[in-house]
C-alpha cells in the first residue's frame, strides 16, 4: 500500500517505484501484487505534452474559425450584397431609391425583373444559413477538443475541422449562386461591405480548416499509450 500511494502521490517517480514493485517476489501461478497494476493503469495514462508552439497554432486556428463565424452571420443577416444602378440587391430584400422618395425595400424578389432570382436567393441564403450551422458545430468541437484532452480529442478535432470545411463548401456555394444570378449586374464595385465579410469568412473557414487538419495530422497523439 505504500508503493501505490508514493505512486499515486508522485506520477515523477513512477518508473522507480516501479521497479521496486517488479522487484517484489511471488510464486507462479499466483497473482501479482496489486501494486503492479496501479503502476501500468498510472503510466498508460499519462500523455505526452504538447509543445507550446502547437498549443499557440491550435488556439490561433480556433480564434480565426469564429472569427469566421462572426462574420459569416453578420454577412447573412443583412442580406445586401450589391449594389447597382441605384437597386440594392439582397440575399432577403430587394431596395430601390431615390432623391424623392428615399429607399423603398420589397420582399418578393420578382419585382427586381431578374429572370430566377425569386428562387435563386432561396437556394443562396438556404446554403449560406447551413454553412453558418456547420461552423458552429465545428467550432465547438475544435473548443471541446481542447478543454477535455482524452483519448477521443484527435478524433474531435478532425471532426471539427471536416465541419469547417463543410461550411466553406456551403458558404462558397451561396456566394456563386448570388454572383451566376446578377451576373449581368455584378461589378467589382458595386460589391458591398456585407459582400466581403462572406467571402472573407468563406476563405478564413477553408483556411482553418486545412491548417488544422494538417497540424492535427503532424502532431503527436495525445493518448498515445507508453511501452510498458
Amino acid at each position: 500500500m505504500k508503493i501505490i500511494e508514493e505512486m499515486s502521490g508522485n506520477p515523477s517517480g513512477l518508473e522507480n517505484n516501479l521497479t521496486m514493485c517488479t522487484g517484489l517476489k511471488w510464486r507462479t501461478g499466483d497473482r501479482p501484487p496489486l501494486c503492479l497494476f496501479q503502476a501500468q493503469r498510472l503510466l498508460g495514462q499519462r500523455r505526452p505534452r504538447r509543445s507550446f508552439f502547437e498549443s499557440v497554432i491550435r488556439t490561433l486556428i480556433i480564434v480565426c474559425a469564429a472569427l469566421a463565424m462572426v462574420l459569416s452571420s453578420v454577412s447573412i443577416c443583412d442580406g445586401h450584397w450589391l449594389l447597382a444602378e441605384g437597386r440594392l440587391f439582397g440575399l432577403w430584400h430587394f431596395c430601390t431609391s431615390s432623391n424623392q422618395t428615399g429607399p423603398h425595400c420589397l420582399r418578393d424578389l420578382s419585382e427586381a425583373r431578374v429572370p430566377g432570382l425569386a428562387v435563386g436567393m432561396v437556394l443562396a441564403r438556404s446554403v449560406g444559413a447551413l454553412a453558418v450551422v456547420a461552423a458552429i458545430f465545428g467550432l465547438e468541437l475544435l473548443m471541446v477538443s481542447q478543454v477535455c484532452e482524452d483519448r477521443h480529442s484527435r478524433r474531435k478535432w478532425a471532426l471539427g475541422c471536416v465541419l469547417l470545411l463543410v461550411s466553406f463548401a456551403l458558404s462558397s456555394v451561396g456566394l456563386l449562386s448570388f454572383v451566376i444570378l446578377l451576373r449581368n449586374q455584378v461589378t467589382l464595385t458595386g460589391f458591398t461591405l456585407m459582400f466581403w465579410c462572406q467571402f472573407t469568412a468563406s476563405f478564413l473557414l477553408f483556411l482553418n480548416a486545412i491548417s488544422g487538419l494538417h497540424v492535427n495530422s503532424i502532431s503527436q497523439p495525445w493518448g498515445q499509450l507508453r511501452e510498458f
